[in-house]
């Protein structure tokens, strides 16, 4: 017990240089699940032993701690585990058409790797590849969607820049081409397709914002012109209005799970918005509000006739 609250400490030091707004009591309390009492002690001790440690006021007039950069540089280390984890995430980035991000990661671990001392390096290298053979990744069955990573990569500096795109489009619905100027706001990542989520810079759809498989653009160029986002538009909110990547106006959805699967599919979060509702009769009721009827169907089926649809009243219609 005594080992492990010196690691929270060293992971509370830690965390108080890398976070540049400082760190909370309440920050505190939810990380360690500790009480008030016993994150004031925490955090006076990190007070006591690194003196260099400052206090400042944040928002709503809560205070806030912080260590300076390059205080704990002698006492950070890298571990196994997290050296393998980041090796995993590779080969899932890989699995799923995501390139690009595969070689940022790459690089990310190549540094961490120069920073780790010799004599360490050696010490946890074996542990490292013990780690990476005893896990995996299932496989899923499918064809997998051949992305163009310069074209990601060429989006991807349009949208740091805030600059408007134009892109060659092949619709597979009438399968012809087309060419359209965007705004760029940000990328989804789905189950069977990866989206370019952006808005259209002739304001011929309003203020809407529309996916574009990322597959699907054949061509892309930055333009010169540059542009501002539609005011309140948040990627993570856009993502949670719909069931999967298809967006539409969302609706009321209750699914009943019967008590043979209810275990099960209590595990799951369906939609970031969810409740859960464990019924007498040992069934489960899960309710959000959401697009996307599609994928909506394709993940009941997988649950087959040990699902009820409640809410729409019409979904079978």
């Amino acid at each position: 017990m005594a080992y492990e609250k010196t690691y929270d400490l060293l992971d509370l030091a830690i965390w108080m240089q890398s976070s540049r707004e400082g760190v909370s009591l309440n920050n505190i309390m939810d990380r360690f699940n500790v009480s008030r009492r016993t994150a004031e002690r925490m955090r006076d001790m990190i007070v006591t032993k690194f003196t260099q440690t400052e206090e400042i006021i944040g928002e709503n007039n809560t205070k806030r701690w912080y260590i300076p950069q390059g205080t704990l540089k002698d006492f950070i280390q890298f571990s196994a585990e997290e050296l393998a984890v980041l090796e995993l995430a590779c080969s899932l980035l890989e699995n799923n058409q995501l390139q690009g991000k595969k070689e940022t990661f790459i690089n990310l671990i190549n540094k961490i790797k120069a920073s780790i001392k010799p004599d360490v390096y050696r010490r946890i290298e074996p542990d490292t590849e013990a780690l990476l053979e005893a896990e995996g990744f299932i496989c899923r069955p499918g064809p997998k969607l051949k992305i163009n990573n310069q074209i990601v990569g060429t989006i991807r500096q349009a949208i740091l820049e805030c600059h408007q795109i134009k892109i060659i489009y092949y619709n597979k619905n009438s399968k012809k081409q087309s060419v359209n100027i965007l705004d760029p706001y940000g990328f989804l990542y789905g189950e069977r397709n990866h989206y370019l989520v952006a808005h259209h810079s002739d304001g011929y759809y309003g203020d809407e914002v529309h996916n574009f498989i990322l597959s699907n653009i054949k061509k892309v160029e930055i333009l010169e012109k540059s542009f501002v986002p539609v005011e309140g538009f948040n990627l993570k909110k856009y993502a949670e209005l719909s069931f999967g990547a298809f967006h539409e106006e969302p609706f009321e959805v209750e699914w009943l799970f019967d008590k043979e699967v209810a275990e099960e599919a209590a595990q799951y979060i369906f939609h970031p918005s969810q409740t859960v509702f464990n019924n007498s009769d040992g069934s489960l009721t899960v309710k959000f509000k959401a697009g996307g009827h599609l994928e909506m169907d394709w993940h009941l089926y997988t649950w087959g006739d040990k699902v009820k649809v409640i809410k729409p009243e019409n979904w079978r219609k």
